[in-house]
């Protein structure tokens, strides 16, 4: 599907932990004066959203100082003496790396100092089980990239991606019976176009391009074609889903943007991340019960991920799924899922899988 790689971190060690704390080791300080006359106190290498950072800078020598400014990320903290003891919240934060600054003052010169440190989450995902209820037929040529239920029936949408066996598939917007596999409509795309993930909000269908840096919007009941938005910069256009008045939108980084329907610009940002690292390559997404479910890019696991924070609260390994459908040259990964409100089920399906299964989460 993708003609560049996408490096993931999303491994078994990433998303379970890989145990151990890291917290003692020694961040990396940097100082532009060789003789590093200036240190920061007691920063650990990694951090929670809960915690409270600590800052406080030690001259190793007797150098006298009349004042320090402190930042992270570049926005100023607060100002005080080389004694002084800060006391900073990290809850407004992002997952990832963090950079800590001072900038010491004298009355001759001013020397810098910096500080790396990680934020993120401070538990590794729990680990969840599921049951197959059901197996349904599914178009076995639909190279799956979006899937939504819309009353009864499947929103699915699907890319054109040439695949192993040399077929060139046309990218598409269906409406599925989800339980025969028949498509109800289908609206196709120009086989330029490479359609991604879909989503309805307030009887608009909000489809994604990989390429094309633009958005399409439908109505849903017809599948014509009312609208198209640009991306609020150029980028990829990945997974999508909605909370009922915004939508979330994927681009294969570790971010899930949160995207205004009206004009589709962003309007705020999340980092994903477990306990281990930041988790790139966040794909097709199902918003349940204020929670976002999404597979990742290259696997069959999918994640539980608040979207206030970005955390990776658990994770669903389905890859006994794959094995289940008709093995063929052209089989990719799990890229389909679907929560059905009415009988709290989720069906799941994937790239040119010819089944689709309806299972239940256990725990």
């Amino acid at each position: 599907m993708r003609l560049n790689a996408v490096l993931l971190i999303f491994c078994l060690s990433v998303i379970y932990g890989c145990g151990g704390n890291n917290n003692t080791k020694t961040p990396s300080i940097t100082n532009k004066h060789e003789e590093n006359r200036i240190n920061f106190v007691n920063i650990k290498v990694k951090y929670a959203l809960t915690d409270e950072l600590i800052i406080q800078i030690e001259a190793l020598e007797e150098v006298p100082i009349d004042s320090v400014q402190y930042s992270i990320n570049d926005k100023p903290l607060s100002t005080g003496l080389v004694h002084d003891i800060i006391q900073y919240s990290l809850k407004n934060e992002k997952f990832g790396k963090q950079v800590l600054k001072a900038k010491v003052y004298r009355k001759s010169e001013i020397e810098d100092v910096a500080v790396n440190f990680d934020i993120l989450p401070a538990e590794a995902p729990s680990k969840l089980s599921y049951q197959v209820l059901n197996t349904y037929p599914h178009d076995i040529k639909a190279f799956t990239q979006g899937l939504e239920f819309y009353k009864d029936n499947l929103v699915e949408s699907t890319g054109n991606g040439t695949t192993v066996s040399n077929k060139h598939g046309i990218s598409s917007l269906r409406i599925v019976n989800p339980k025969t596999g028949e498509v109800l409509k289908i609206a196709e795309l120009d086989e330029t176009i490479f359609g991604e993930g879909a989503t309805v909000l307030n009887n608009k269908l909000y489809q994604l391009t990989y390429k094309n840096n633009e958005a399409y919007v439908y109505d849903v009941n017809t599948l014509k074609r009312i609208g198209r938005f640009p991306y609020f910069q150029n980028m990829e256009g990945w997974g999508l889903t909605n909370d009922g008045t915004n939508l979330y939108m994927t681009d294969g980084s570790e971010k899930i943007y949160t995207i205004d329907p009206n004009n589709f610009n962003r309007s705020n940002e999340i980092n994903v991340a477990s306990d281990e690292g930041l988790v790139t390559g966040t794909n097709e997404m199902e918003w349940v019960k204020g929670k976002i479910y999404a597979n990742f890019f290259m696997t069959n696991m999918v994640g539980i991920i608040d979207p206030k924070t970005g955390t990776v609260e658990s994770v669903l390994d389905l890859s006994e799924l794959r094995e289940k459908v008709t093995q063929h040259i052209d089989l990719d990964v799990l890229n389909g899922i679907a929560y059905n409100k009415k009988s709290d089920t989720f069906f799941i399906t994937g790239k040119n899988w010819d089944k689709i299964f309806e299972i239940k989460i256990v725990n």
